[in-house]
């Protein structure tokens, strides 16, 4: 038990627990939309579009997490905006905000004297580090995020499965997925200093793509994933304080090995249901299918 214990008797260790864990049910409000929707490559561009204002933060002494609201704001903004054109697909608008961003970012960083601590800093955070106004902080964006998911929940479902009947149901869908970018950036911003911008993805995504097989609606996928990702930091951080390996790194690769977990076990069991069942019964439909009545209801 001791083995267990121990690591989470250093005050550094439980703020970073606890960070941890907040930041997982903040990527879960946020991660399973963006899983549900298929938008992990706009998030892997929105968290590396956060650069630019990050280092000119860091570049001119000012606060890193106004410095990163300030770039979701333009990627989210600029993601919109591109959207809207007929004539450019949405995933070569993204590519071209996600090169511009990072490129200016680096080109920023490069003025400063600590050029590489900056960067390393930025991509891989530092989970150990989490003071206690940090947690505050997270804190009250895991209020807002719930807040934002909870009015918004059937904008977002419908915009996920039928985005022409949310508008005929009057849902805004324009509306719903700005501000649905707008979440997806909080839980970004909010994570971007516990695992960095590389390692955020894997608690943005892995936990609820994990949950999914496993939950009957969207809302226990959300919660599902909250658990898996905190399961995933509080695993991580153990097993980085015995081997000696980087903590957000090893959490978020444990995160995604709980994904791989999952999806192998659901494999066998829906082996086995079907060997039960003579190969007579009609596989059963993903939870993700599933929600589409739920949409138009």
């Amino acid at each position: 038990m001791e083995w267990l214990t121990a690591p989470f008797e250093v005050a550094f260790v439980q703020r970073a627990l606890w960070g941890g864990i907040l930041v997982s049910a903040i990527c879960a409000l946020a991660g399973t939309w963006v899983v549900l929707r298929g938008m992990a490559f706009l998030g892997d561009a929105m968290s590396h579009g956060l650069l630019p204002g990050v280092a000119l933060a860091a570049l001119f002494g000012g606060n890193l997490m106004v410095g990163a609201v300030a770039s979701a704001a333009v990627m989210t903004a600029g993601v919109t905006a591109l959207g809207r054109a007929r004539r450019l697909s949405r995933d070569t608008g993204i590519g071209l905000l996600f090169v511009g961003m990072l490129s200016l970012g680096v080109i920023i960083v490069s003025r400063s004297q600590s050029f590489a601590v900056d960067l390393t800093g930025f991509l891989f955070g530092d989970v150990l580090a989490v003071r206690g106004q940090d947690l505050a902080v997270l804190g009250v964006a895991l209020f807002v995020a719930l807040v934002v998911s909870v009015l918004g929940h059937r904008a977002f479902l419908a915009l996920t499965f039928d985005a022409r009947k949310a508008q005929t149901l009057g849902l805004r869908p324009r509306l719903a997925h700005a501000v649905l970018l707008g979440l997806l950036g909080l839980a970004i911003v909010a994570s971007f200093h516990i695992v960095g911008t590389l390692l955020v993805l894997g608690l943005l995504i892995a936990p609820p793509a994990a949950a999914l097989p496993w939950a009957r609606s969207v809302r226990g996928v959300m919660v599902g994933a909250a658990l898996l990702g905190a399961a995933a930091t509080f695993g991580g951080l153990l097993l980085s304080w015995h081997l000696g390996t980087a903590a957000g790194a090893t959490v978020s690769a444990l995160a995604v090995s709980l994904f791989f977990l999952s999806h192998l076990a659901s494999g066998v069991r829906h082996r086995r249901t079907s060997r039960a069942a003579d190969g007579a019964a009609p596989a059963p439909v993903p939870a993700v299918d599933r929600r589409k009545s739920e949409a138009m209801s």
